[in-house]
């Protein structure tokens, strides 16, 4: 369980960078709001991550083995690209730092890919649950680093100080790579190229069948969407109620923050008594009754007070949700090809806010708030229900 901290922390702290450091360094460095928009683009390879799995399922580094060698290579490649960053200037180098910027995602992409894999092999069943949501939680916890003090450090220090010392934060992953033990593992055969590509999923299909995938795979795309869409405009509905962006910033982030930890934290003690099955029908329906908060809020309008306890409510059901969910996927994958399945599916499982992201607005202009939020309520029910096929209640203690 203290591994998975370590994970959590090595894991997040560069996606935060990305999303939160980088911003308002180009913002004060000049850089134009469209500009600065288009480098959302960067995250790409956090959605492709599963095209170079294969390879890291088969080729093992030189160095320390297959899981711990690959997360070495790219922890110490995310330290010196994320300290380069602030050795660029952003009203002059603004390609070059998306460049570079686009490395950092493509290296932390392939350290999540490594990072998961690990988990799974480390992990027997029945610490999925709780291991995977302590991961979370400290991946949400390394936020802090660039998206608080990175920036209280950019008032009193040069950027590219600031960068260096953020980068040096990766040395806590590199410091557990080299620490920890390789996990016992089930090695591929020593086969080509295609064959390195092809297996991982020629294995799944086996072991499920195609009814077996089918149903995996809508529920992995489904069982969130509800959730995403509801919280995918979340700023925008509390500006539209009243609240100002003082209340949001002081109450609506911390509110969000905080509950989803403890959230993770609570879903991963509960899914060690009550198994990965039981815990995603239970921790589902808080989900959907999260959502009609949503509604209720939107029908009393600015009331400081309800805005707190909706969000704390609906983050504390994310939370809950997400352990169960990652600790649901970290199952379906075999040990053998953890790193390419792990990606795959974790990938499928971000498409749901690509789509939230795509058409909520367009919805809430047609409905309105309320008969939007009733909407994401009714759109994750289909989710819920494949759960009688890929999880149902009633099974043995030691797979559910």
């Amino acid at each position: 369980m203290l591994i998975c901290v370590f994970t959590g922390l090595a894991s997040g702290m560069p996606l935060y960078v990305l999303f939160q450091l980088v911003p308002a360094w180009l913002h004060e460095g000049g850089v134009s709001l469209a500009e600065i928009g288009l480098f959302a683009l960067v995250g790409i390879p956090y959605t492709w991550k599963f095209v170079w799995a294969p390879f890291m399922d088969r080729w093992i580094p030189p160095f320390l083995g297959r899981r711990r060698g690959w997360m070495f290579v790219f922890q110490v490649a995310l330290l010196l690209s994320i300290g380069g960053l602030g050795m660029l200037q952003p009203e002059q180098d603004v390609a070059t730092i998306a460049w570079l910027a686009f490395a950092v995602a493509f290296f932390s992409a392939s350290q999540d890919v490594a990072l998961d894999a690990y988990r799974r092999e480390l992990l027997p069943d029945a610490e999925l649950g709780l291991g995977n949501a302590i991961h979370i939680q400290a991946y949400r916890i390394s936020s802090l680093v660039p998206g608080s003090l990175s920036l209280i450090l950019a008032d009193i220090l040069p950027w590219s100080s600031v960068f260096w010392i953020t980068g040096a934060f990766m040395l806590v992953g590199i410091a557990m790579s080299l620490a920890v033990a390789e996990p016992e593992s089930e090695l591929p055969e020593n086969k080509g190229l295609r064959d390195a590509v092809v297996a991982p999923f020629r294995e799944y299909l086996a072991r499920r069948g195609w009814q077996g995938l089918l149903l995996v795979l809508s529920f992995m795309f489904l069982y969130k969407i509800g959730d995403n869409m509801a919280t995918a405009l979340a700023t925008p509905f509390y500006l539209d109620l009243g609240f100002t962006k003082t209340q949001i910033g002081l109450v609506a982030k911390h509110a969000a923050l905080w509950p989803a930890i403890i959230g993770g934290l609570l879903g991963g003690g509960l899914m060690v008594k009550l198994g990965i099955n039981r815990s995603l029908w239970l921790f589902g329906v808080v989900q959907v009754v999260s959502i009609l908060g949503f509604a209720v809020l939107a029908s009393v309008g600015a009331s400081l007070w309800l805005l707190a306890a909706v969000i704390s409510f609906e983050y504390l059901g994310v939370g809950m949700g997400t352990a169960a969910f990652t600790a649901f996927i970290a199952r379906e994958t075999s040990k053998t090809y953890a790193a390419t399945q792990f990606a795959l599916f974790t990938a499928l499982a971000a498409l749901p806010r690509t789509f939230a992201n795509a058409s909520t607005g367009i919805i809430v202009e047609h409905v309105g708030w309320v008969d939007f939020f009733l909407l994401c309520a009714v759109l994750a029910i289909p989710g819920m229900l494949l759960l009688l096929w890929v999880a149902p209640w009633r099974t043995p203690q030691s797979t559910r």
